[in-house]
């Protein structure tokens, strides 16, 4: 599991990592954990990788903790966010990053403890993993790593939010078939006839397609873009809160 920590106070970096290193090996959680000071570093580590947990100061003097969280839910749908701070007046404005929860410091150990848990439990629920056969055997990849699978010549090819492409061996059938147990998956979806993109890597969309997190562009057949552009905004918006 990767979990990433964000605090612009060294004291307060220091003392969150090591309350979650406690939390971690005492749950025996096999988890990297990384730690920045800045907000523009911890974005350049989502540019190549995704943590499945945030814990994330907000009063921050380059950025502040909500707009990092929203520059991560442009990159990640789902991912776990955990804000901590000593500013309580702001948690009306962190509900657009859908937050797990909001902690006041100094961060009482078991209300962050018991945060993790939830967190934990949500992220195992998403844990669906897939096995692909190719030319080097059986290879199973979580699904939540896809960023989007493409058609190529009667085989599909699977490119992953580590960078890492696996292309199968040659399938039998129709891709639709093929991919119709990824489709399943709420977070998935097929644009065009060659393509399946999963939602919560989408960067930015458009009326010709869909630029990912990865900077891939994949297109939307014409006659599907607004039967596409309804469910990808459905999908944004399920979690939105009306205050």
């Amino acid at each position: 599991m990767r979990i990433a920590i964000c605090d612009d106070m060294p004291d307060q970096l220091e003392k969150i990592y090591e309350l979650v290193s406690e939390y971690v090996q005492a749950n025996h959680i096999n988890a990297d954990i990384k730690t920045f000071s800045h907000p523009d570093n911890l974005l350049r580590y989502c540019e190549s990788e995704n943590a499945q947990l945030y814990v994330l100061d907000i009063v921050m003097p380059m950025m502040s903790g909500v707009q990092l969280g929203q520059e991560i839910r442009n990159l990640d749908r789902e991912s776990q966010i955990i804000y901590v701070t000593t500013a309580p007046e702001f948690a009306l404005d962190s509900f657009s990053v859908h937050p797990l929860n909001y902690l006041l410091k100094p961060i009482q150990k078991d209300k962050l403890f018991d945060t993790l848990s939830l967190a934990i439990t949500k992220i195992k629920a998403d844990e669906v993993s897939l096995t692909i056969k190719t030319k080097n055997g059986l290879h199973t990849i979580s699904i939540a790593s896809v960023i989007y699978c493409e058609y190529v010549k009667h085989a599909v090819k699977y490119v992953l939010a580590s960078g890492e492409i696996i292309e199968t061996t040659t399938i039998k059938g129709s891709f639709s078939d093929y991919i119709s147990s990824l489709l399943a998956d709420k977070r998935f979806i097929q644009p065009h006839s060659a393509f399946v993109i999963n939602m919560s890597r989408v960067q930015r969309l458009t009326r010709d397609g869909f630029t990912m997190c990865s900077g891939a562009f994949v297109p939307i057949s014409g006659k599907l873009f607004t039967q596409v552009k309804n469910n990808y905004l459905n999908f944004r918006l399920k979690d939105e809160v009306t205050i």
